[in-house]
Protein backbone atom coordinates (compact mmCIF):
# COMPACT_ATOMS: atom_id res chain seq x y z
CA UNK A 1 0.00 0.00 0.00
CA UNK A 2 2.70 2.49 0.80
CA UNK A 3 4.39 2.36 -2.72
CA UNK A 4 1.20 3.20 -3.95
CA UNK A 5 1.27 6.96 -2.63
CA UNK A 6 -1.49 8.92 -2.41
CA UNK A 7 -5.13 7.77 -3.09
CA UNK A 8 -4.05 5.17 -4.87
CA UNK A 9 -4.94 1.79 -3.36
CA UNK A 10 -7.76 3.03 -0.72
CA UNK A 11 -10.19 4.55 -3.33
CA UNK A 12 -11.62 1.20 -3.76
CA UNK A 13 -12.54 1.08 0.10
CA UNK A 14 -13.61 5.08 -0.25
CA UNK A 15 -16.20 3.53 -2.88
CA UNK A 16 -16.57 0.84 -0.75
CA UNK A 17 -16.00 -2.60 -1.98
CA UNK A 18 -17.94 -4.53 0.17
CA UNK A 19 -21.24 -5.87 0.01
CA UNK A 20 -24.13 -2.73 0.03
CA UNK A 21 -27.30 -2.96 1.37
CA UNK A 22 -29.92 -0.79 0.34
CA UNK A 23 -29.85 2.72 1.88
CA UNK A 24 -26.88 4.55 3.56
CA UNK A 25 -25.46 2.32 6.35
CA UNK A 26 -24.68 3.53 9.86
CA UNK A 27 -21.09 4.19 11.27
CA UNK A 28 -20.05 1.14 13.54
CA UNK A 29 -18.54 2.88 16.67
CA UNK A 30 -15.29 1.77 18.56
CA UNK A 31 -13.73 4.10 20.99
CA UNK A 32 -9.92 4.48 21.83
CA UNK A 33 -10.54 7.00 24.14
CA UNK A 34 -13.96 8.90 26.00
CA UNK A 35 -14.06 11.06 22.77
CA UNK A 36 -11.66 9.08 20.22
CA UNK A 37 -13.74 7.46 17.98
CA UNK A 38 -13.37 5.76 14.67
CA UNK A 39 -15.87 3.62 12.57
CA UNK A 40 -15.16 0.13 11.64
CA UNK A 41 -15.01 -1.76 8.55
CA UNK A 42 -14.19 -4.84 7.32
CA UNK A 43 -14.92 -7.26 4.13
CA UNK A 44 -18.33 -7.66 4.81
CA UNK A 45 -19.62 -4.22 6.67
CA UNK A 46 -18.72 -0.67 5.84
CA UNK A 47 -20.65 2.59 6.59
CA UNK A 48 -22.35 4.35 3.64
CA UNK A 49 -24.01 7.43 2.22
CA UNK A 50 -26.83 8.11 0.05
CA UNK A 51 -26.22 9.60 -3.12
CA UNK A 52 -26.60 13.69 -2.93
CA UNK A 53 -29.92 14.36 -4.31
CA UNK A 54 -30.94 18.05 -4.59
CA UNK A 55 -33.73 18.77 -2.21
CA UNK A 56 -37.10 20.18 -3.40
CA UNK A 57 -37.26 24.15 -3.67
CA UNK A 58 -37.61 25.84 -0.24
CA UNK A 59 -36.04 23.08 1.89
CA UNK A 60 -32.59 22.17 2.40
CA UNK A 61 -30.64 19.20 3.82
CA UNK A 62 -27.88 19.27 6.66
CA UNK A 63 -24.92 16.36 6.63
CA UNK A 64 -23.20 16.85 10.38
CA UNK A 65 -20.18 15.58 12.13
CA UNK A 66 -19.38 16.42 15.40
CA UNK A 67 -16.97 14.92 18.20
CA UNK A 68 -19.66 13.41 20.48
CA UNK A 69 -19.89 11.12 18.03
CA UNK A 70 -21.52 12.39 14.89
CA UNK A 71 -20.63 10.95 11.44
CA UNK A 72 -21.77 13.03 8.24
CA UNK A 73 -25.50 12.44 9.45
CA UNK A 74 -28.56 13.50 7.59
CA UNK A 75 -31.75 15.96 8.95
CA UNK A 76 -33.73 18.26 6.66
CA UNK A 77 -35.03 21.48 6.77
CA UNK A 78 -37.48 23.66 5.35
CA UNK A 79 -36.53 27.74 4.96
CA UNK A 80 -38.62 30.10 6.91
CA UNK A 81 -39.59 32.35 4.43
CA UNK A 82 -39.71 36.35 5.50
CA UNK A 83 -39.22 39.36 2.98
CA UNK A 84 -17.28 10.99 -5.12
CA UNK A 85 -19.59 5.70 -6.72
CA UNK A 86 -21.79 7.12 -4.25
CA UNK A 87 -21.75 5.32 -1.55
CA UNK A 88 -18.26 6.72 -0.42
CA UNK A 89 -17.03 10.72 -0.33
CA UNK A 90 -16.33 10.45 -3.85
CA UNK A 91 -12.78 11.93 -4.11
CA UNK A 92 -11.52 12.34 -7.64
CA UNK A 93 -7.99 14.38 -7.27
CA UNK A 94 -5.53 11.66 -6.83
CA UNK A 95 -1.66 12.21 -6.71
CA UNK A 96 0.84 9.15 -7.61
CA UNK A 97 4.23 9.32 -7.57
CA UNK A 98 6.66 8.74 -10.14
CA UNK A 99 8.28 5.25 -8.94
CA UNK A 100 9.39 5.42 -5.29
CA UNK A 101 8.59 7.89 -2.96
CA UNK A 102 9.15 7.90 1.44
CA UNK A 103 5.90 5.60 1.61
CA UNK A 104 7.40 3.29 -0.67
CA UNK A 105 8.67 -0.29 0.59
CA UNK A 106 12.18 0.17 -0.91
CA UNK A 107 14.09 3.19 -2.99
CA UNK A 108 13.74 2.36 -6.39
CA UNK A 109 13.55 4.90 -10.21
CA UNK A 110 11.99 3.22 -13.14
CA UNK A 111 15.80 3.10 -14.71
CA UNK A 112 18.61 1.74 -12.62
CA UNK A 113 20.79 1.40 -15.60
CA UNK A 114 23.75 3.69 -15.59
CA UNK A 115 24.35 6.21 -18.19
CA UNK A 116 21.14 5.34 -19.97
CA UNK A 117 20.45 8.81 -21.86
CA UNK A 118 18.15 7.15 -24.42
CA UNK A 119 15.59 5.36 -21.33
CA UNK A 120 15.91 2.52 -23.82
CA UNK A 121 15.76 0.42 -19.74
CA UNK A 122 13.31 2.48 -18.81
CA UNK A 123 10.14 0.32 -17.29
CA UNK A 124 7.47 0.29 -14.81
CA UNK A 125 8.00 -1.47 -11.55
CA UNK A 126 6.25 -4.26 -10.30
CA UNK A 127 4.06 -1.82 -7.56
CA UNK A 128 2.93 -0.02 -10.78
CA UNK A 129 1.71 -3.09 -12.97
CA UNK A 130 0.63 -4.86 -10.03
CA UNK A 131 -0.91 -2.40 -7.61
CA UNK A 132 -1.16 1.19 -9.09
CA UNK A 133 -2.60 0.58 -12.53
CA UNK A 134 -5.51 -2.19 -11.60
CA UNK A 135 -6.61 -0.01 -8.26
CA UNK A 136 -6.96 2.97 -10.93
CA UNK A 137 -8.73 1.54 -13.03
CA UNK A 138 -10.95 -0.03 -10.18
CA UNK A 139 -11.22 3.23 -8.91
CA UNK A 140 -12.53 5.01 -12.02
CA UNK A 141 -14.95 1.90 -12.89
CA UNK A 142 -16.52 2.66 -9.65
CA UNK A 143 -16.13 6.14 -9.32
CA UNK A 144 -19.58 8.20 -10.56
CA UNK A 145 -17.13 11.36 -11.24
CA UNK A 146 -14.10 11.14 -13.67
CA UNK A 147 -10.79 10.89 -11.87
CA UNK A 148 -8.14 13.81 -12.29
CA UNK A 149 -4.78 11.81 -11.90
CA UNK A 150 -1.52 13.88 -11.37
CA UNK A 151 2.03 12.47 -10.63
CA UNK A 152 5.16 13.61 -8.89
CA UNK A 153 8.86 12.61 -8.89
CA UNK A 154 10.65 12.24 -5.73
CA UNK A 155 14.13 11.52 -7.57
CA UNK A 156 15.41 10.15 -10.39
CA UNK A 157 17.86 7.52 -11.20
CA UNK A 158 21.08 7.35 -9.04
CA UNK A 159 23.44 8.25 -12.23
CA UNK A 160 21.78 11.88 -12.64
CA UNK A 161 21.74 13.30 -9.33
CA UNK A 162 24.56 14.39 -8.45
CA UNK A 163 25.08 12.10 -5.19
CA UNK A 164 24.86 9.36 -7.20
CA UNK A 165 22.05 7.83 -5.02
CA UNK A 166 18.08 7.59 -5.82
CA UNK A 167 18.28 8.49 -1.48
CA UNK A 168 19.51 11.23 0.02
CA UNK A 169 19.23 15.47 -1.21
CA UNK A 170 21.38 15.92 -4.38
CA UNK A 171 20.68 17.94 -7.41
CA UNK A 172 20.24 17.11 -11.39
CA UNK A 173 23.90 16.85 -12.89
CA UNK A 174 24.96 19.73 -14.97
CA UNK A 175 22.64 22.45 -16.10
CA UNK A 176 19.36 22.73 -17.85
CA UNK A 177 19.76 22.02 -21.78
CA UNK A 178 22.20 19.56 -21.37
CA UNK A 179 21.81 15.69 -21.97
CA UNK A 180 21.13 15.33 -17.89
CA UNK A 181 18.24 17.85 -17.80
CA UNK A 182 16.94 16.14 -21.25
CA UNK A 183 17.18 12.85 -20.15
CA UNK A 184 15.36 13.69 -17.19
CA UNK A 185 12.85 15.64 -19.06
CA UNK A 186 11.83 12.77 -20.93
CA UNK A 187 11.74 10.11 -18.30
CA UNK A 188 8.62 12.34 -17.51
CA UNK A 189 7.05 11.69 -21.36
CA UNK A 190 8.53 8.07 -20.84
CA UNK A 191 6.60 7.75 -17.50
CA UNK A 192 3.09 8.87 -18.91
CA UNK A 193 4.01 6.51 -22.59
CA UNK A 194 3.99 3.68 -20.10
CA UNK A 195 0.90 4.54 -18.29
CA UNK A 196 -0.76 5.24 -21.59
CA UNK A 197 -0.24 1.53 -22.69
CA UNK A 198 -2.63 0.25 -19.42
CA UNK A 199 -4.79 2.91 -20.56
CA UNK A 200 -4.01 5.57 -17.47
CA UNK A 201 -3.87 9.25 -18.55
CA UNK A 202 -2.43 11.88 -16.48
CA UNK A 203 -3.85 15.59 -15.70
CA UNK A 204 -1.10 17.12 -14.59
CA UNK A 205 2.48 16.12 -13.39
CA UNK A 206 4.32 18.63 -10.81
CA UNK A 207 8.32 19.37 -11.40
CA UNK A 208 8.86 17.85 -8.39
CA UNK A 209 8.19 17.12 -5.21
CA UNK A 210 9.56 19.39 -2.27
CA UNK A 211 12.47 21.06 -4.11
CA UNK A 212 13.78 22.99 -1.51
CA UNK A 213 12.31 21.94 1.47
CA UNK A 214 15.94 20.89 2.71
CA UNK A 215 16.11 21.54 6.48
CA UNK A 216 12.40 19.42 7.08
CA UNK A 217 13.13 15.86 5.35
CA UNK A 218 14.94 12.96 6.50
CA UNK A 219 18.31 12.27 5.38
CA UNK A 220 17.97 9.50 3.40
CA UNK A 221 14.70 11.08 1.65
CA UNK A 222 14.53 10.21 -1.92
CA UNK A 223 14.47 14.48 -3.60
CA UNK A 224 16.00 16.22 -6.08
CA UNK A 225 16.75 19.82 -4.73
CA UNK A 226 16.21 22.85 -6.94
CA UNK A 227 16.11 26.38 -6.55
CA UNK A 228 13.65 28.57 -8.11
CA UNK A 229 15.83 29.71 -10.94
CA UNK A 230 16.94 26.25 -11.70
CA UNK A 231 13.54 24.81 -11.95
CA UNK A 232 12.28 27.80 -14.44
CA UNK A 233 15.21 27.23 -16.40
CA UNK A 234 14.89 23.20 -16.26
CA UNK A 235 11.19 23.88 -17.71
CA UNK A 236 11.92 26.48 -20.03
CA UNK A 237 14.98 24.63 -21.71
CA UNK A 238 13.63 20.81 -21.27
CA UNK A 239 10.73 20.03 -19.12
CA UNK A 240 8.18 22.18 -21.19
CA UNK A 241 9.21 21.56 -25.00
CA UNK A 242 9.20 17.60 -24.30
CA UNK A 243 5.56 17.52 -22.68
CA UNK A 244 4.51 19.83 -25.79
CA UNK A 245 6.07 17.75 -28.38
CA UNK A 246 4.53 14.54 -26.46
CA UNK A 247 0.96 13.75 -27.65
CA UNK A 248 -0.01 14.22 -23.79
CA UNK A 249 -2.45 16.85 -22.97
CA UNK A 250 -0.86 16.88 -19.35
CA UNK A 251 -0.47 20.05 -17.28
CA UNK A 252 2.47 21.36 -15.40
CA UNK A 253 2.51 22.00 -11.79
CA UNK A 254 5.64 24.13 -10.05
CA UNK A 255 6.71 24.55 -6.67
CA UNK A 256 5.04 21.05 -5.07
CA UNK A 257 6.47 22.66 -2.07
CA UNK A 258 5.77 24.61 1.09
CA UNK A 259 3.83 27.89 1.09
CA UNK A 260 6.70 29.60 2.73
CA UNK A 261 8.43 29.85 -0.76
CA UNK A 262 4.86 30.39 -3.05
CA UNK A 263 5.73 34.12 -4.01
CA UNK A 264 9.37 34.03 -4.75
CA UNK A 265 8.57 30.63 -6.42
CA UNK A 266 5.50 32.00 -8.00
CA UNK A 267 8.00 35.31 -9.53
CA UNK A 268 10.81 33.71 -10.23
CA UNK A 269 9.01 30.80 -12.40
CA UNK A 270 5.60 32.36 -13.66
CA UNK A 271 7.87 35.68 -14.06
CA UNK A 272 8.96 34.23 -16.84
CA UNK A 273 7.21 34.59 -19.64
CA UNK A 274 8.36 31.51 -21.52
CA UNK A 275 8.44 29.38 -18.53
CA UNK A 276 4.64 31.00 -17.62
CA UNK A 277 3.47 29.70 -20.99
CA UNK A 278 4.27 25.80 -20.16
CA UNK A 279 3.21 26.05 -16.64
CA UNK A 280 -0.70 25.72 -15.60
CA UNK A 281 -0.65 26.00 -11.71
CA UNK A 282 1.06 25.89 -8.43
CA UNK A 283 1.30 23.43 -5.99
CA UNK A 284 1.43 23.83 -2.35
CA UNK A 285 2.17 21.66 1.10
CA UNK A 286 0.86 22.61 4.08
CA UNK A 287 3.28 21.98 6.98
CA UNK A 288 4.59 25.18 7.36
CA UNK A 289 1.12 27.06 6.89
CA UNK A 290 1.89 28.59 10.31
CA UNK A 291 4.67 30.62 9.29
CA UNK A 292 2.96 32.90 6.99
CA UNK A 293 -0.87 34.18 6.39
CA UNK A 294 -2.75 32.99 3.42
CA UNK A 295 -3.37 36.64 2.75
CA UNK A 296 0.49 37.14 2.61
CA UNK A 297 1.00 34.05 0.00
CA UNK A 298 -2.42 32.54 -1.20
CA UNK A 299 -3.97 35.42 -2.32
CA UNK A 300 -0.54 37.92 -2.81
CA UNK A 301 0.33 35.15 -5.41
CA UNK A 302 -3.32 34.59 -7.03
CA UNK A 303 -3.61 38.64 -7.06
CA UNK A 304 0.02 38.55 -9.61
CA UNK A 305 -0.94 35.61 -11.53
CA UNK A 306 -4.27 35.02 -11.61
CA UNK A 307 -4.41 32.69 -14.86
CA UNK A 308 -2.40 29.85 -12.77
CA UNK A 309 -4.23 27.80 -10.66
CA UNK A 310 -2.84 27.20 -6.86
CA UNK A 311 -3.74 23.34 -5.74
CA UNK A 312 -2.90 22.25 -1.81
CA UNK A 313 -1.20 19.06 -3.10
CA UNK A 314 -0.19 17.67 0.02
CA UNK A 315 -1.17 17.33 4.07
CA UNK A 316 -0.79 14.67 6.60
CA UNK A 317 -0.94 14.75 10.37
CA UNK A 318 1.34 13.21 12.88
CA UNK A 319 4.33 13.72 11.09
CA UNK A 320 8.30 14.75 12.69
CA UNK A 321 6.28 13.43 16.14
CA UNK A 322 8.29 10.98 18.39
CA UNK A 323 4.85 9.26 19.94
CA UNK A 324 1.58 9.02 18.71
CA UNK A 325 2.24 9.82 14.75
CA UNK A 326 -1.09 7.39 14.51
CA UNK A 327 -3.64 8.74 16.90
CA UNK A 328 -7.18 6.47 16.53
CA UNK A 329 -10.03 8.58 16.68
CA UNK A 330 -8.60 12.21 17.22
CA UNK A 331 -11.16 14.96 16.62
CA UNK A 332 -8.67 17.32 16.55
CA UNK A 333 -6.72 16.39 13.55
CA UNK A 334 -9.83 16.28 11.47
CA UNK A 335 -10.37 19.69 12.60
CA UNK A 336 -7.34 20.89 11.47
CA UNK A 337 -7.95 19.31 7.95
CA UNK A 338 -11.36 21.42 7.47
CA UNK A 339 -9.74 24.44 9.11
CA UNK A 340 -7.07 24.22 6.67
CA UNK A 341 -9.59 23.89 3.42
CA UNK A 342 -11.58 26.01 4.75
CA UNK A 343 -9.10 28.47 4.92
CA UNK A 344 -7.16 27.92 2.04
CA UNK A 345 -10.93 27.68 -0.54
CA UNK A 346 -11.55 31.53 0.84
CA UNK A 347 -7.95 32.05 -0.57
CA UNK A 348 -8.21 31.18 -4.52
CA UNK A 349 -7.41 27.50 -3.76
CA UNK A 350 -8.98 25.38 -6.32
CA UNK A 351 -8.37 21.82 -4.64
CA UNK A 352 -6.86 20.50 -1.47
CA UNK A 353 -4.94 16.41 -1.70
CA UNK A 354 -4.12 14.16 1.02
CA UNK A 355 -0.99 12.04 1.21
CA UNK A 356 -1.85 8.79 2.38
CA UNK A 357 -5.10 8.12 2.35
CA UNK A 358 -4.93 4.82 4.13
CA UNK A 359 -1.85 3.76 6.22
CA UNK A 360 -0.87 0.66 8.64
CA UNK A 361 -1.18 1.19 12.21
CA UNK A 362 2.33 2.29 12.72
CA UNK A 363 1.42 4.90 9.93
CA UNK A 364 3.87 3.23 7.07
CA UNK A 365 4.81 1.10 5.26
CA UNK A 366 7.75 4.06 5.25
CA UNK A 367 11.00 3.09 4.61
CA UNK A 368 12.78 6.04 5.97
CA UNK A 369 10.51 5.70 8.90
CA UNK A 370 8.53 8.96 8.68
CA UNK A 371 5.33 7.45 9.72
CA UNK A 372 2.16 9.45 9.96
CA UNK A 373 -1.04 9.65 10.47
CA UNK A 374 -4.38 9.17 7.66
CA UNK A 375 -7.92 8.88 7.11
CA UNK A 376 -7.58 5.43 6.75
CA UNK A 377 -6.22 3.30 9.38
CA UNK A 378 -5.42 -0.11 8.37
CA UNK A 379 -5.73 -3.41 10.87
CA UNK A 380 -4.41 -6.23 8.31
CA UNK A 381 -4.15 -8.78 11.57
CA UNK A 382 -7.74 -8.55 12.42
CA UNK A 383 -8.90 -7.90 8.65
CA UNK A 384 -10.79 -4.12 9.84
CA UNK A 385 -10.00 -0.61 9.13
CA UNK A 386 -10.78 2.45 10.82
CA UNK A 387 -12.45 5.63 9.36
CA UNK A 388 -10.62 8.47 10.98
CA UNK A 389 -12.27 11.56 11.87
CA UNK A 390 -10.11 12.96 9.32
CA UNK A 391 -11.93 10.78 6.77
CA UNK A 392 -15.39 12.42 7.59
CA UNK A 393 -13.97 15.75 7.53
CA UNK A 394 -13.09 15.48 4.16
CA UNK A 395 -16.24 13.72 3.01
CA UNK A 396 -17.56 17.19 3.75
CA UNK A 397 -16.16 18.76 1.26
CA UNK A 398 -15.83 16.48 -1.05
CA UNK A 399 -18.90 14.69 -1.29
CA UNK A 400 -20.80 17.86 -1.90
CA UNK A 401 -18.53 20.52 -3.75
CA UNK A 402 -17.82 18.57 -7.46
CA UNK A 403 -15.19 20.04 -9.90
CA UNK A 404 -16.84 23.14 -11.62
CA UNK A 405 -17.97 24.45 -8.68
CA UNK A 406 -17.57 28.52 -8.25
CA UNK A 407 -16.81 29.93 -4.35
CA UNK A 408 -19.49 32.80 -4.10
CA UNK A 409 -19.65 35.60 -1.21
CA UNK A 410 -20.88 34.95 1.78
CA UNK A 411 -21.31 37.95 4.55
CA UNK A 412 -21.72 37.83 7.89
CA UNK A 413 -23.86 40.47 10.45
CA UNK A 414 -21.24 41.76 12.84
CA UNK A 415 -23.93 40.92 15.92
CA UNK A 416 -24.13 37.77 15.16
CA UNK A 417 -22.58 34.62 16.77
CA UNK A 418 -21.68 33.30 12.71
CA UNK A 419 -18.88 35.41 12.50
CA UNK A 420 -17.28 32.87 15.47
CA UNK A 421 -17.18 30.05 12.98
CA UNK A 422 -15.13 29.40 9.83
CA UNK A 423 -17.03 29.00 6.87
CA UNK A 424 -16.61 28.54 2.99
CA UNK A 425 -19.86 29.24 0.52
CA UNK A 426 -19.48 27.70 -3.20
CA UNK A 427 -22.06 27.46 -6.13
CA UNK A 428 -22.47 24.10 -7.72
CA UNK A 429 -22.56 23.55 -11.91
CA UNK A 430 -26.17 22.41 -11.25
CA UNK A 431 -26.99 25.54 -9.51
CA UNK A 432 -27.38 24.08 -6.03
CA UNK A 433 -25.87 25.95 -2.96
CA UNK A 434 -22.94 24.13 -0.70
CA UNK A 435 -22.17 26.28 2.64
CA UNK A 436 -20.01 24.36 5.13
CA UNK A 437 -20.02 25.45 8.64
CA UNK A 438 -16.84 24.40 11.07
CA UNK A 439 -17.26 24.98 14.61
CA UNK A 440 -13.75 24.31 16.47
CA UNK A 441 -15.59 25.80 20.08
CA UNK A 442 -16.78 23.29 22.93
CA UNK A 443 -19.97 25.24 23.25
CA UNK A 444 -22.67 25.35 20.58
CA UNK A 445 -23.23 28.37 18.55
CA UNK A 446 -26.58 29.31 16.94
CA UNK A 447 -27.07 31.04 14.34
CA UNK A 448 -29.01 31.97 10.81
CA UNK A 449 -28.52 31.53 7.15
CA UNK A 450 -30.32 33.90 4.89
CA UNK A 451 -30.45 33.39 1.37
CA UNK A 452 -32.38 36.29 -0.48
CA UNK A 453 -33.47 33.76 -3.06
CA UNK A 454 -35.35 31.46 -0.64
CA UNK A 455 -35.55 32.93 2.84
CA UNK A 456 -34.15 31.82 5.83
CA UNK A 457 -33.05 29.44 7.94
CA UNK A 458 -32.28 29.04 11.87
CA UNK A 459 -30.11 26.52 13.13
CA UNK A 460 -26.90 26.03 15.70
CA UNK A 461 -23.60 24.56 14.85
CA UNK A 462 -23.30 21.99 17.96
CA UNK A 463 -19.77 22.49 19.77
CA UNK A 464 -17.01 20.70 17.85
CA UNK A 465 -18.50 19.93 14.83
CA UNK A 466 -18.99 20.30 11.26
CA UNK A 467 -21.72 20.58 9.00
CA UNK A 468 -22.69 20.63 5.44
CA UNK A 469 -25.83 22.45 4.40
CA UNK A 470 -27.36 22.27 0.22
CA UNK A 471 -30.31 23.52 -1.08
CA UNK A 472 -31.24 24.72 -4.67
CA UNK A 473 -32.44 28.23 -5.97
CA UNK A 474 -34.67 26.66 -8.57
Amino acid sequence: MGTVGILGWLLPLLLQAVPQAAGAQPCSPKYFGRDAMVCVCNATYCDTLDPVVLPAPGTYVKYESSKAGKRLERSEGSFQHSLLHTPGIEYNLIRLPMACSDFSTHPYSYDDVPHDFELKHFKLAEEDVKMKIPLLHRASAMSRRPLSLYASPWTSPAWLKSNEDVRGKGTLKGQAGDKYHKTWANYFIKFLDEYAKHNVTFWAVTVQNEPHTVLFTPPQFPTITFTAAQQRDFIVHDLGPALTRSPHRTRLIILDDQRIHLLHWAKAVLGNATAARYVAGVGVHWYLDSVIPASCSLEATHRLFPDHFLLYTEACSGFLTMRFSVSLGCWERGDRYSHSILTVLNHFVAGWTDWNLALDTEGGPNWVKNYVDSPIIVDSSKDIFYKQPMFYHLGHFSKFIPEGSRRVGLHSSRRCLFCQLEHVAVLRPDGALVLVVLNRFGWDVPFGIRDPAIGFIETVAPANSIQTYLWHQQ
